[in-house]
């Protein structure tokens, strides 16, 4: 039985895909350094890795990246899903009903097979930036762009949201971040597909639930938060006076602290670089040197230091991307390591059912209704 609250410090599988050393702030994907495949990799080398357990060759890269182009242009019932959802629906609330919708159309919808469910995945991670993006289009009265097939996975989304060409520093920049939030060990949506998938349920069954379980401020919804202090602190000048008011007021402060990482989250520290290189070419430094200084005032009053949602905050913001999406981005990173544990789950099934303690009322009779009282 654990001795806290919400599995903490229970291993509840075994897996090849994602390893976190909390002590020193170390992550590691398949074996591979975070830090190393960040400054050397490219987002589809790191999905390729996280779904086959190695790196690709240069003819097993240009074939996935080939599957991941074609999946970019949606299925016609899933695009006319997210064209009536558009007004009114949360980007998160469009996302995981896109996703489950998109099911219908899958040619592989039936099959739970190692091999249908990477071709699953492997459309799952092409085809959920051109959700984002056509969402986003038509809820701001835009048509959808055509995506294009001579631009790489990120600079692809970036051009299908926006209509401009991203600078080679914006891609790499995004195709960066997709890198960091592609997988992350037992998380909570990632531990919610798993479970789905524990009963034998089907890979869009299993990402429509984690997309569900990222939804919560407490978990992907962290990084849009983040910029919302920003924008409601405004100003350097206030940062100081304002962070430490909150604190006092025993308000928690999102991005800060993490349930594995004792030290700095080593994607923290790459994104703070990329937020830092784009606030110096930017007009609107002031969001990365306030981050700075609410890093440093929740560091000497708390002691706790930035997850990765803290500067993923102010680096999306910069690359132009409007806050609501920041959560329908970490989910579309996300799912190649959802979707790898749905495959690790599926090929080494034991249905997950953990027990709980009870700590109701003692054993009592039924008392018939007309002999009740309030209290009964």
């Amino acid at each position: 039985m654990a001795e806290k609250g919400g599995l903490e410090g229970v291993v509840v599988a075994r897996s090849r895909l994602c390893s976190i050393d909390g002590q020193r702030g170390v992550l590691i994907y398949s074996g591979y350094d975070v830090n190393d495949l960040a400054d050397q990799a490219s987002y589809e080398e790191v999905a390729f890795l996280i779904l086959r357990g190695h790196l690709p060759t240069r003819d097993e890269l240009d074939a996935f990246s080939a599957a991941l182009v074609e999946a970019r242009t949606l299925h016609s019932d899933t695009a006319q899903v997210i064209d009536l959802l558009a007004a009114d629906a949360a980007p998160m609330e469009m996302l995981r009903t896109a996703v489950s919708a998109d099911s219908t159309c899958d040619p592989d919808r039936s099959s739970n097979a190692e091999d249908a469910n990477i071709r699953k995945a492997t459309r799952l991670i092409g085809g959920m930036p051109a959700m984002v993006a056509r969402y986003d289009r038509r809820r701001r009265g835009l048509d959808p762009i055509d995506p294009d097939p001579s631009l790489g996975h990120a600079a692809n989304f970036l051009w299908m949201l926006t209509g401009e060409r991203p600078s080679e520093e914006a891609a790499r920049t995004f195709d960066v971040a997709l890198i960091l939030h592609a997988d992350h060990e037992m998380n909570a949506s990632t531990f919610t597909a798993r479970v789905i998938a524990s009963t034998l349920s089907d890979m869009h069954s299993a990402i429509t639930g984690a997309i569900g379980a990222l939804k919560g401020p407490l978990h992907g919804g962290a990084n849009e938060q983040v910029m919302k202090l920003l924008m409601e602190i405004g100003s350097d000048e206030r940062v100081e006076e304002e962070i430490r008011d909150r604190l006092a007021r025993k308000e928690r402060i999102m991005g800060f602290g993490h349930r594995v990482y004792k030290t700095y989250d080593p994607r923290a520290v790459i994104l703070k670089r990329f937020s830092k290189m784009l606030a110096d070419r930017s007009d609107e430094p002031h969001w990365f040197s306030m981050s700075e200084h609410i890093e440093n005032a929740v560091l000497e009053e708390k002691g706790l230091y930035p997850n990765v949602d803290f500067y993923s905050a102010s680096t999306y913001h910069y690359l132009g991307i409007e806050t609501g999406l920041f959560t329908p981005i970490f989910a579309m990173s996300r799912v190649v390591g959802w979707a790898a544990h749905v495959i690790e789950q599926h090929g080494d099934n034991r249905l997950i059912r953990p027990s709980s303690e009870y700590v109701g009322p003692e054993p009592r009779s039924y008392v018939p209704i007309e002999r009740r009282t309030a209290a009964a």
